[in-house]
């Protein structure tokens, strides 16, 4: 298990992918279990899927269904001269249209929103199917992937979304292999060479970490100037930074921000003869109000807010040196 190596992933990048959680897979009639396959490690692995889909949900993240459809005539597969791993069970699984190949009861209420489910027609889920590109509009950079079988479609996902540079976490609870004796050697190979593993308590007690209050990387830092343009010339004509954008500040001065982070704004009265001098740091955060109660309960300043802000809801709190730290809420 690697509870350590989760500490560093943004929940926001995450999403939760479940692998074929169908009847033929998992349900006693299905097409594993009429062909003799022990199907309770993939029954134990529904119940460790439910809790975390629901957790996943319950925090805002995306859950991402496959479902492994078969046709019971595939020219493609035909051709083939070998036989084929569908040949190798009572009958081929997962038809299209069959009960087979629908979600199984224990999580079938969770595959509520038709978009998040990839359909596919071999073990990998990303092997011709929608499912890289879902991922990229949803900002998704770390793939919890939990389902069955572990030896085919688990692990030849896995290897997809290594090779695509995905984050992998492969949630061992929540996956089950046909045989048992090859887990072992599965695990080891994943946690080497593609990702990490990690145990469904683990990926919860990141969840639980995520949604505490904590602040983010620096978004922007704000300078008081003694002479706008001077600085302009300097910034952007002499270092290269580039103008995001230009308003008048709140009061009406000059301001400006660029791409590279960095607000500037006319200085008034005094600080303009002084030249520049800090204006606040800004950083992106979860839990606004709460970090604002527990700084001013801490003795701190509240120099606005916490209410409406250029980000989103925002507090801006002075530090031990007078320094104002702006905070907006990131969702």
């Amino acid at each position: 298990m690697n509870a350590e190596a989760l500490s560093g992933i943004a929940a926001g990048s995450a999403a939760l992918l479940v692998i074929d959680p169908q009847n033929a897979f998992v349900h006693p009639e299905g097409t594993l279990g009429l062909s003799g396959v022990d199907i309770a490690p993939a029954q134990a692995a529904m119940l460790s899927i439910r809790r975390l889909a629901e957790q996943f949900k319950a925090a805002g993240l995306p859950v991402i269904w496959t479902q492994q459809v078969h046709l019971e005539k595939d020219a493609s597969r035909e051709r083939k001269v070998l036989a084929s791993h569908t040949s190798k069970r009572k009958r081929v699984s997962a038809l299209s249209g069959t009960w087979d190949a629908e979600f199984v009861d224990e999580v079938a209420d969770l595959v509520d929103d038709p978009t998040y489910v990839i359909v596919k027609h071999r073990f990998g889920g990303f092997y011709e199917t929608r499912l890289d590109e879902l991922l990229r509009m949803l900002g998704t950079q770390t793939i919890f992937i939990t389902g069955v079988t572990a030896n085919a479609c688990v692990e030849t996902t896995i290897r997809e979304a290594y090779l695509r540079d995905y984050d992998v976490v492969a949630v061992l609870d929540g996956i089950a292999a046909v045989r048992p004796e090859w887990t072992q050697t599965a695990h080891e190979v994943w946690s080497h060479y593609l990702g990490v593993t990690a145990s469904e308590d683990d990926v919860s007690t990141w969840l639980e970490e995520q949604q505490k209050p904590s602040v983010g990387a620096l978004h922007h830092i704000q300078l008081e100037v003694g002479d706008i343009q001077a600085s302009e010339d300097f910034y952007v004509g002499v270092l290269g930074f580039t103008v995001r954008k230009r308003e008048a500040f709140r009061d009406g001065r000059p301001f400006f921000n660029t791409h590279q982070g960095l607000g500037l704004v006319q200085a008034a009265g005094e600080l303009a003869q002084e030249g520049r001098t800090l204006g606040h740091f800004c950083f992106p955060a979860q839990g606004v109000d709460e970090i604002a109660a527990r700084a001013e309960a801490a003795g701190h300043r509240i120099v606005r807010g916490p209410g409406p802000g250029p980000y989103g809801h925002t507090v801006y709190i002075a530090d031990p040196d007078g320094n104002e730290v702006e905070l907006f809420d990131q969702k």
